[in-house]
């Protein structure tokens, strides 16, 4: 039997007690879950990073802790905690990012907000190009990107994807390192961020960067708030070389009142919901990386603390 710890805010508990009691039964795993051990008796921690657990010094027997979100900038770098740490990957999570950046990306090639927002009697017959004539980078290759970058190929797109290592990805011009960012950059006319938060990322869409992309182009970001310079990006909506900018994710969140993006007329903010972690699914990733953990098997989704994600 072995006891595994759900330290997240407590008003999630009753959403994902009975999901992870049933992927664990569904795997044979013996164990106890609950929001109350002492820390001598913690075999896994189910972990949100704005939980009250901070210190894991008093977990002397913990094996793993498996993080409830895909983010883990906030958790990686604590010095407190020494055993494996393995990220959110799960179905639902992938297809709700992918949901949300085919939507907006769509939304942004066909010129909808023109119609949504034409007044009446405004008959402005004005087609956009096909999928192949427009081109799309997506920053950031991983899990999530991806999948983005592939599906947005499958529809047509010209998609450029670029990560800070060498990647393949069928379909997806693959592009890496500094100078592979400026090209992946240059005349992309619609920019999807999905890097990891992390110092190298941090402004990597700047006055420089922003600058390289085509004059109109559309910026969407639901990674991380801290891949924007906030002033860079408002000042290249008011000139005009960003034509518009779809952001789920910013440095405060909530996002406070009295920023410039709620009143921007051509910035659209989504309360950071462009991929939320559903229960029923994200369970049965923390009980198989359990089951795994049981069986000497390797974790899945392991977080590289050098790299910081």
């Amino acid at each position: 039997m072995v006891n595994v710890l759900f330290a997240a805010r407590p008003e999630r508990w009753s959403y994902y007690e009975a999901p992870i009691r049933d992927s664990l039964a569904e795997l044979g795993v013996e164990a106890d879950l609950g929001m109350d051990f002492a820390p001598p008796e913690v075999d896994y921690i189910v972990y949100a990073p704005n939980s009250a657990v901070q210190d894991f010094t008093p977990f002397n027997r913990l094996k793993a802790v498996l993080n409830l979100w895909a983010g883990v900038e906030t958790v990686v770098g604590n010095p407190t905690l020494t055993v494996p740490l393995a990220r959110m990957v799960d179905p639902a999570l992938t297809q709700g990012m992918v949901e949300w950046v085919t939507g907006h990306a769509l939304r942004h090639h066909l010129g909808m907000d023109a119609h949504i927002h034409a007044k009446p009697g405004e008959w402005v017959a004005k087609s956009p190009p096909v999928a192949w004539e427009r081109k799309v980078t997506v920053l950031g290759l991983g899990e999530l990107g991806r999948a983005c970058a592939s599906t947005l190929a499958k529809i047509g797109f010209q998609v450029t994807g670029w990560s800070q290592s060498a990647k393949r990805l069928d379909a997806v011009r693959c592009l890496d390192g500094p100078d592979g960012l400026t090209a992946s950059l240059t005349g992309a006319e619609i920019v999807v961020l999905l890097l990891p938060d992390t110092p190298q990322t941090e402004n990597t869409l700047n006055a420089r960067t922003l600058a390289l992309l085509a004059p109109g182009a559309a910026i969407l970001n639901p990674g991380r708030g801290p891949l924007i310079d906030d002033e860079a990006l408002l000042a290249a909506l008011n000139s005009g070389q960003i034509g518009h900018a779809t952001l789920d994710t910013f440095r405060t969140e909530p996002l406070p009142a009295d920023h410039p993006y709620w009143h921007h007329p051509n910035v659209t903010v989504t309360p950071h919901v462009a991929s939320e972690t559903r229960p029923a699914w994200s369970a049965k990733t923390i009980a198989e990386n359990i089951r795994r953990g049981e069986a000497g098997e390797p974790f899945l989704h392991l977080v590289d603390r050098a790299r910081g994600y």
